[in-house]
């Protein structure tokens, strides 16, 4: 079993209809979309089978048949995080042994100078003329537990970790999407509003195998008008959106457009009152997920249905929960003893199915810490009430997530520590309506905010950097010299 197998079954049920679009454009049909990934994919033999190809980029049509060209050559997708700072790329570059990396023009020159791995512009004259080598044929036999996507998360010191993700894995992802959250056909579409590298890149398989058209906005990035519009012009839309973006389309003040059928909203967490006021601009139209890169997309989910009771919105309870066990995926919650809590008791939250991945690459004491016994442990806590509904209580890592994307707060100290006029560091999350947390630095020092952005801006990604600065005179700590993040977090409330 091979993920290109998708695409073939697509072109061969629907040829000439649409296939990619930019914007309003249409770029493929499913017959030239295959074409074209199967002569890219006969230029990439020369890599070797279960090669790492990366591809960091913006949104844009080719990311589609760069997916489905490397998978056709059985190598394995690398998709990288295009806000991450270039040194944070080379680092992943690096760790996963790439052979080649397809790259944008803007990040692919700020990419050359780190030495990683070749690099190549997407869009270039070379890069098109791959797509006129032969022809490679279709993969027939491919192990499905052979390597796909190499997905790179992170744990709590911030350092990159390859989840090994399989034809297989994603195979169960795309059957439990179809199955839980969305039916989609060849009269839909699939609008790419958030990052491909992520969660709106592995709702790729799903809508090809139905045959759904793939919509990438012409700015290559989220706009909220641009994705509405896009959502009047296109049949059938769904997408995949983080809760700061879904706020965003809400302070937007227009009416749900008349193709919008699905908003999967994930990624970091969606307030109850924020959900509310999304349900009464757009109406019924969303689904929760709670997943992760080691499980992608499949843990738990909220159905469209889900979230009214009698027409009218469920019970906070309800919605402030992340809901119940996907298909094909068992979820339990441990307590500290290692068996199964009781209801309303408060846990590890673990799950096991065929979505799970192997391991993480390369690094067997963190694939040993993480996988125990068939159980991926999540390092979330959360509990299950009377109805099944599983509701997140903590992190037990301290990851903060803003807008979607994972900021590790060790990661953020230890490059403020490196400022002469640091003296200590203590970074948490902070609740916030817009980004669904904010980056929050507690400080002890005599240094000015603006000389600490500056000096994190030359070492980590943008979106890492603290949006807030507080300066005090020592931080809490127990009696073994630990900073006591929760004590900073109280003072935030």
């Amino acid at each position: 079993m091979n993920l290109f197998g998708l695409l073939d079954q697509a072109a061969a049920r629907f040829g000439d209809r649409g296939a990619v679009y930019l914007g309003d454009q249409q770029v493929h049909t499913w017959s030239s979309l295959r074409e074209r990934s199967l002569r890219l994919a006969g230029s990439l033999t020369g890599a070797g089978r279960g090669a790492r190809i990366a591809v960091a980029s913006e949104n844009r049509p080719e990311i589609v048949e760069l997916m489905f060209a490397i998978w056709a050559a059985e190598c394995v997708f690398v998709p990288l995080n295009y806000k991450l700072h270039p040194r944070e790329m080379g680092q992943i570059l690096a760790d996963a042994d790439v052979s080649l990396v397809f790259a944008s023009s803007k990040i692919g020159a700020e990419l050359t100078s780190t030495g990683s791995a070749p690099v190549e512009t997407i869009g270039s004259a070379h890069y098109e003329s791959r797509c006129t080598a032969e022809a490679l044929d279709a993969p027939r036999h491919t192990d499905p537990a052979h390597l796909a996507w190499l997905f790179y998360t992170s744990g709590t010191t911030g350092r990159s970790k390859g989840a090994m993700l399989s034809h297989r894995n994603l195979m169960a992802m795309s059957v439990s999407h179809l199955a839980d959250f969305d039916s989609p056909d060849e009269n839909c579409s699939l609008v790419h509003g958030a990052p491909m590298s992520h969660g709106s890149g592995l709702y790729v398989p799903p809508y090809v195998l139905r045959g759904a058209r793939q919509v990438v906005p012409a700015s290559s990035a989220f706009e909220p008008d641009e994705f509405l519009d896009l959502c009047e012009s296109h049949p059938g839309c769904s997408a995949f959106l983080a809760p700061t973006m879904v706020a965003r389309l809400v302070q937007t003040g227009r009416e749900r457009p008349r193709n919008l059928k699905t908003i999967v909203y994930g990624g970091g967490p969606m307030y109850v009152d924020s959900l509310k006021k999304a349900m009464a601009a757009f109406g019924p139209v969303f689904v929760q997920l709670y997943g992760q890169g080691e499980a992608p997309m499949t843990i738990t989910g909220l159905r469209r249905a889900d979230h009214l009771h009698a027409g009218i919105p469920a019970p906070d309870e309800v919605l402030g929960s992340v809901g119940y066990a996907r298909s094909g995926v068992d979820v339990a919650v441990l307590g500290p003893d290692g068996r199964p809590a009781a209801v309303d008791e408060i846990g590890e939250i673990v799950c096991r199915g065929d979505v799970v991945m192997s391991g993480y690459w390369r690094n067997a004491d963190a694939t040993a810490a993480t996988l125990r016994d068939g159980w991926l442990r999540t390092g979330d806590m959360g509990s299950f009430d009377a109805d099944g509904y599983l509701t997140l209580r903590d992190r037990s890592k301290d990851v903060v997530i803003s807008g979607g994307s994972n900021i590790y707060p060790r990661e953020v100290e230890e490059i403020l520590l490196e400022h002469p006029a640091v003296l200590e560091a203590g970074v948490v999350g902070a609740p916030d309506e817009e980004w669904g947390e904010i980056v929050v630095a507690f400080i002890v020092g005599d240094v000015r905010p603006d000389e600490l952005d500056a000096h994190l801006l030359e070492r980590i990604a943008r979106f890492k950097r603290p949006k807030r600065y507080e300066f005090v005179d020592e931080l809490p700590k127990n009696s073994y010299g630990k900073v006591l993040k929760r004590d900073l977090r109280d003072r935030l409330r």
